[in-house]
């Protein structure tokens, strides 16, 4: 037996603990994605099977998950090396595993569900509708959830005729929403300005592409150079990006000449940053007066180094940009008017869903083979086999 499956079966003793019989779990009817402890997502993960829920206290509501994705970040909470936190759960089961004895963390941050049965006192939500998680580290590798109305919103399923797809509604928290927010919260752009950013092939950064050919702003994008270059340009292109180059290039003296050309002379004022390091330092360099640098990220794991001389004669202005931050200081009617502002985007054709691979845990599966498939999944992520998105679809357990 390999160690996943030891592991695996270990788990599935522990939910076998007095209280919770094997017929009540085959009975059960959810299932979730958990961890005791951080580390290596290969090796921590174990999907657990519990049972289905009571109709919601009032004041909260039930909802089933739909879609989640597995973000980057997801797999850095799981390692315990990303600043937020997710909390302890104790209350999925009876003993063992998932109660009080044995509390568990659930994975994932982003999804989309469907609300299934409201409680008593919860205005303004209704069965059937489209929610997504604004609590940080809210849980969303489940197939069920009772949760607090403060923890979601409403998105729209139909806009003027237009129907929300589940691919779209599941991926709209984040990356669509940083994308937008980052574009629109630092400066204000006209139809023909420029703005910069690296990750440019990142699922926010072709959602800067396609935000901003929807307002007329114009993308100057920077890519790690490789074989498929001239693919990925081409890829990048269609979704309406102005000029696509490789880091290579910034070290070119002769491409602020170039640029200087392309806007006529006028200066850029908007950076995007989720690389950090050397090109971070060099595309800065590439900003003009009053230009305002926005650092969400730092895949490249370097500090960030920005030029004296930018601060004291251009006037450069760095920020921080975290979208969890965002959904804590915006009430609800800011939230709800983000994510129609998005639909009103896709509903024009104007911002497609991220290429994706939708991987299914089937309700029939056992929790070990459950867990063998998430871990597999995770395997691939970090060895950089899958090149899309990869959205969780989490089926309710089957009773036979």
């Amino acid at each position: 037996m390999s160690l996943s499956s030891r592991l695996a079966s270990s788990c599935l003793v522990r939910r076998g603990a007095p209280g919770f019989s094997t017929s009540a779990l085959r009975a059960a009817s959810n299932r979730a994605v958990v961890y005791t402890k951080n580390g290596d997502p290969t090796s921590v993960l174990t999907a657990l099977t519990h049972p289905k829920l009571p109709s919601p206290p009032p004041s909260t509501l039930n909802i089933k998950f739909l879609l989640a994705p597995i973000n980057p970040a997801d797999i850095n909470v799981v390692e315990g090396v990303y600043p937020a936190k997710p909390q302890l759960t104790s209350s999925l089961t009876q003993s063992g595993l998932g109660s009080a004895d044995t509390p568990v963390y659930v994975g994932g941050n982003e999804g989309l569900a469907e609300v299934t049965e409201v409680g008593s006192g919860v205005e303004g939500v209704k069965k059937g509708d489209w929610v997504i998680m604004t609590r940080p580290q809210a849980g969303t590798w489940s197939s069920n959830k009772n949760v607090s109305p403060r923890e979601l919103l409403k998105v729209p399923r139909e806009l003027d005729g237009f129907k929300l797809d589940e691919v779209s509604g599941a991926t709209i928290t984040v990356n669509p929403a940083t994308a937008y927010n980052m574009i629109h919260d630092f400066t204000t752009l006209q139809e023909g300005d420029w703005l910069v950013q690296n990750g440019a092939n990142s699922a926010v950064g072709q959602a800067v592409i396609q935000i901003a050919a929807a307002k007329g702003i114009k993308t100057l994008n920077f890519v790690r150079n490789r074989d498929n270059f001239s693919e990925l340009k081409a890829q990048l292109t269609s979704l309406g990006a102005t000029t696509v180059l490789t880091y290579d290039e910034l070290a070119d003296k002769s491409l602020r000449g170039k640029i200087k050309e392309w806007t006529d002379g006028k200066g850029i004022r908007l950076g995007l940053n989720c690389v950090g390091g050397k090109d971070t330092t060099l595309m800065t360099q590439l900003l003009g007066q009053d230009g305002h640098l926005v650092t969400y990220g730092a895949m490249s794991k370097q500090p960030l180094s920005l030029p004296t001389p930018m601060f004291i004669f251009k006037n450069l202005q760095a920020h921080g940009f975290w979208q969890s931050r965002w959904y804590q200081q915006r009430g609800p009617a800011e939230q709800g008017e983000l994510m129609k502002k998005l639909v009103q985007f896709m509903s024009k054709g104007q911002l497609s869903p991220p290429e994706h691979e939708i991987v299914t845990i089937g309700g029939h599966e056992s929790d070990e083979t459950a867990t063998q498939k998430v871990r597999e999944i995770m395997s691939k992520l970090a060895a950089g086999r899958f090149g899309k998105k990869v959205l969780l679809r989490m089926e309710e357990v089957s009773s036979d």
